[in-house]
């Protein structure tokens, strides 16, 4: 065998990984490679069998199971046209307002983010249904595809958020009360984007003009029924997965395929099923998920040879060694997933990133829960920020070329957002019993 340091192992795995990630080769391959060509150095013959056990390992992990029925949820959800009714609904009650169109948006974001939990479809839906209508009535192209954006993005961190469901297996943590440690920061960051976009808008009343009355006109009580009846559908769906959750009746892999069965359920009620329905549903479903477990198992088994070969130990020690104590440690994590949030898919953050940071978390003294939902929020950023920035190049690609929105206009409008996240995880700092309380909560 040849000899190689530990040293050496962290530099090349992880330096590698960048540098081929920017070549343009899928996440998947690059880290495959990368441990297999690291492991034939270090273990000659022996790394088959190790890269074999490990991607087996996850690829049999129970909690896993998950995410295609999550994923089937979120997709059959989508097509069951519940959030372009609530979107009407709220369009009438909130419209009158300065902003209220895309205050709307990040309402209806954060409700999908209950209940769908895909940030493609998140993103691409609100793209699709709250853009063309805040274009037409005068916003400012930048100021209106930011809330699309962002909006979107929550549906990655509020459960049930497929996030959460990779992180929980990698850290070792319960799925279930990292959900339900999600959800005020989810619904904190929620309300810092309302309040910037009511802020912003009265004091630049012309990028969000209010909608006409005549637009808007229509009985009180007519609205108030029609707002009760679209709300009743999510309602359905959030206690059918998260209420089960903490009550303890049901853990998350369970409550995945009661909420996918309840998601067809709604959309066979609203008249919007149909076996083409069904064939796109599945097949969306089958892509996703296999992407999400190939890019999993190649990273696992990627963080076997590292943690293996030492390099865990060499990450460990230098972040311990950082100046300034645990919380300048905790800041240099912080920047470093951020960082990697540029370059490399939030999969690949938390397959690779996770088994490495969470011991050094726990060495810290940090609660696992806390530091988990920190690094969760945190990795919101990396939906925004370019180059890699998927967010922005979905509500590029789902917007309609008539309204001339440019992928300058939407990083204009989502910085405000990314700095927004930032001011947010500085309150969890501040309030670490944000994260902590509803866990505590839980039965079972």
């Amino acid at each position: 065998m040849i000899e190689l340091s530990p040293e050496v192992v962290a530099i090349a795995m992880l330096g590698g990984v960048l540098v081929l990630v920017l070549t343009g080769y899928p996440l998947a391959y690059v880290v495959g490679i990368i441990a297999l060509v690291v492991g034939l150095f270090v273990w000659q013959g022996q790394v088959s069998q190790m890269l074999y056990l490990r991607a087996q390992k996850i690829m049999l992990n129970y909690t896993l199971l998950a995410v295609p029925l999550f994923v089937f949820m979120g997709v059959m959800l989508e097509r069951s046209g519940i959030i372009e009714r609530l979107y009407d609904v709220l369009y009438l009650w909130l419209g009158g307002f300065r902003g209220g169109l895309a205050i709307v948006t990040v309402i209806v974001g954060t409700i999908m983010a209950a209940t769908v939990g895909i940030i493609t479809a998140s993103v691409t839906l609100l793209t699709l249904v709250a853009l063309p209508s805040m274009i037409k009535r005068g916003y400012s192209k930048s100021f209106a595809a930011g809330a699309c954006t962002a909006g979107g993005v929550l549906g990655i961190l509020i459960p049930p958020s497929i996030m959460i469901v990779l992180y929980g297996p990698m850290a070792e943590l319960s799925v279930g009360r990292l959900f339900f440690g999600a959800f005020v920061p989810g619904f904190i960051l929620s309300t810092l984007y309302m309040s910037y976009i009511a802020i912003r808008s009265f004091v630049q009343p012309h990028i969000a003009p209010p909608v006409p009355v005549e637009e808007r006109a229509i009985p009180f009580v007519q609205k108030t029924t029609k707002l009760l009846v679209a709300l009743v559908p999510p309602a359905i769906l959030i206690f059918s997965v998260l209420g089960v959750i903490f009550m303890g009746i049901a853990a998350p892999t369970e409550a995945a395929g009661i909420g996918a069965f309840a998601a067809t359920l709604l959309t066979i009620a609203y008249r919007r099923f149909t076996w083409d329905v069904l064939k796109e549903v599945t097949l969306l479903t089958a892509k996703l998920s296999g992407f999400i477990l190939l890019v999993g198992s190649m990273s696992f088994a990627f963080t076997g040879v590292f943690l293996g070969s030492g390099g865990g130990k060499v990450v460990t020690d230098l972040i311990m060694a950082t100046p300034g104590g645990r919380w300048a440690a905790f800041a240099v994590i912080m920047f470093i997933c951020f960082l990697l949030g540029m370059f490399i898919d939030w999969i690949g953050i938390i397959f690779i990133m996770v088994p490495i940071i969470t011991p050094i978390g726990e060495a810290l003294g940090f609660d696992s829960i806390w530091f988990a939902i920190m690094v969760c929020v945190n990795l919101q950023t990396s939906f925004m920020t370019p180059p890699f920035a998927m967010a922005i190049y979905i509500c590029r690609g789902a917007a309609d070329p008539s309204l001339g929105i440019t992928v300058a206009d939407i990083i204009r409008g989502v910085i405000p957002f990314v700095i927004l996240i930032l001011i947010g995880l500085a309150l969890l700092v501040i309030f670490p019993n944000l994260i902590l309380w509803l866990p505590s909560m839980m039965i079972g």
